[in-house]
């Protein structure tokens, strides 16, 4: 990867941020949101191998999975772009979130496959041990669920949409509309949202087929981020688009869930980004606020129209609209109540868990299957036994977490800021 001045790859941005950024204070509130989030996802891993009654009687009406991965893109939406235009430099931007995703991603992924490969609770998928190559390659795009490739561990899945922000996030930068079209980027968000519903979900895969969809869109990834870092404007804008095109089209038409949801996704994250803009002053409070409230509308009203974007009985479908809507929302009561509170003092377990949750949402798959194996059918065994189980779980989890934190996330992510430092001087 080519790495310029920073100087060189703001495109549109003031040259004044192209400097290197002074220290921030972490804002607490945010690591609390985070700890809430992974709690509520480790929750509904948990529901079928250790509380079935919940999953029977409450899953129809309340999802905690998608719960807790909703406040986790208001996080990202609120976050990341802040930390790129901080920044003020591509590189720096990149270099930081690959040292902060990939080292300990790679683990996980290494560890899923030996579990899948030995089969501790379900078989290695089909697809990832008859396509290695293409599977392999989709895997460290982080692109693999808008490539039709399963994941190797389920909860991948969020990191595809997460890095389909990071490239329109950048090509935003780039063409320097990332602050002047914070209210025109969510109208366009929402609408896209609106007509996602008539797009068809892996429509990209099935038209070039599986493995000619993962080589060209990795092509175009590559060859647009190297665009981006090392060419004059020209090239930087090209780059930009070749990105922002690529990120679109992912969304739009080869989704495993669907254009709509992928979209409301995104469309989230952006909302994240517009409050912070507006806790920054650098949104009028008048009609950005209502532009701000009318995407998790549009997002509840997009999962009753569309539905879900698989086959399955209307009940099913019924409760999909009804435990998606609600997590929705949920997530967004959240999000607001942990900004009204973020000059309070939090419960330091809260923010220190999100401190780590980056492990625990990775870690704790792997310890989930194993459980599964091990607690077999969970309808005979005590509800003392099986709470047991769960504190069992969640301490090793965390202990784990913890180390990983430590050993993996932390050493990684200093390396890269000094590496990403070395780039913008």
């Amino acid at each position: 990867m080519s790495i310029n001045l920073a100087a060189r790859e703001g495109g549109g941005a003031p040259r004044a941020e192209a400097r290197a950024p002074a220290p921030t204070r972490r804002q607490t509130w945010l690591d609390a949101l985070r700890g809430v989030a992974v709690l509520a996802v480790l929750f509904e891993h948990l529901l079928d191998p250790l509380f079935p009654e919940v999953r029977t009687t409450v899953s129809p009406w309340f999802d905690f999975g998608q719960f807790g991965v909703m406040v986790f893109f208001l996080i990202s939406g609120y976050v990341v772009p802040a930390s790129l235009e901080r920044r003020g430099s591509v590189a720096g931007f990149w270099i930081n979130r690959l040292f902060r995703l990939y080292p300990l991603w790679i683990l996980a992924a290494v560890v899923g496959t030996v579990f899948g490969v030995v089969q501790v609770y379900l078989a290695l998928p089909g697809q990832l041990s008859d396509h290695p190559v293409t599977s392999s390659i989709a895997h460290l795009t982080m692109l693999q669920d808008l490539l039709g490739v399963v994941s190797v561990l389920n909860v991948f899945w969020t990191l595809s949409y997460e890095m389909a922000f990071y490239l329109l996030v950048t090509a935003l930068f780039v063409a320097g509309r990332h602050r002047g079209g914070t209210a025109g980027t969510l109208v366009l968000a929402m609408a896209a949202v609106l007509v996602g519903g008539v797009l068809p979900a892996g429509a990209l895969s099935r038209g070039l087929g599986g493995d000619a969809a993962v080589l060209i869109a990795t092509a175009v990834l590559v060859l647009g981020l190297a665009a981006i870092l090392g060419g004059d404007h020209r090239v930087r804008l090209c780059g930009a688009a070749a990105v922002a095109v690529l990120a679109v089209v992912l969304l739009g038409t080869n989704s495993r869930v669907g254009a709509w949801e992928s979209l409301a996704i995104v469309a989230t994250m952006f909302a994240g980004t517009a409050l912070y803009r507006l806790d920054q002053g650098q949104l009028g409070r008048g009609v950005a606020r209502w532009v701000i409230g009318l995407v998790p509308v549009v997002c509840v009203v997009a999962a009753f129209w569309f539905g879900p974007g698989w086959a399955m009985t209307e009940e099913k479908a019924m409760a999909f609209r009804w435990s998606w809507s609600a997590a929705v929302v949920a997530a967004w009561l959240t999000f607001v109540a942990g900004r009204l509170l973020r000059s309070y003092a939090l419960p330091r377990f809260l923010v220190w868990l999100g401190l780590i949750s980056y492990s625990v949402y990775l870690l704790h798959p792997l310890a989930v299957q194993t459980l599964r194996r091990l607690v077999g059918d969970p309808a005979p065994v005590p509800l003392a036994w099986r709470l047991a189980w769960f504190v069992a779980l969640v301490v090793v989890v965390v202990a784990c977490s913890a180390l990983t934190f430590r050993l993996v996330e932390r050493p990684a992510q200093r390396f890269g800021r000094r590496l990403a430092r070395s780039a913008t001087r």
